[in-house]
């Protein structure tokens, strides 16, 4: 079933007043090194979705790799 015109405000002004956005950008080439598939083979394969593994590793990183899940 299709979202309401009203639902669909509710969900932007949420995601507007609660969320923070950061987007990254892969080549599709693998030139960066890693491509989107690497990334969602890599959370597939920790059970995470893609959100959750890369915040995972974003963490891990700041707290220099000693973060336990």
């Amino acid at each position: 079933m299709a979202q309401s015109r009203a639902h669909i405000q509710a969900n932007t002004r949420y995601e507007n007043k609660a969320i923070d956005k950061i987007t990254f950008r892969l080549r599709k080439d693998g030139g960066s090194g890693i491509t989107r598939e690497d990334v969602q083979q890599a959370a597939a394969a920790a059970g995470e979705s893609v959100n959750e593994y890369v915040l995972n590793a974003v963490k891990d990183r700041i707290d220099g790799g000693s973060r336990k899940r």
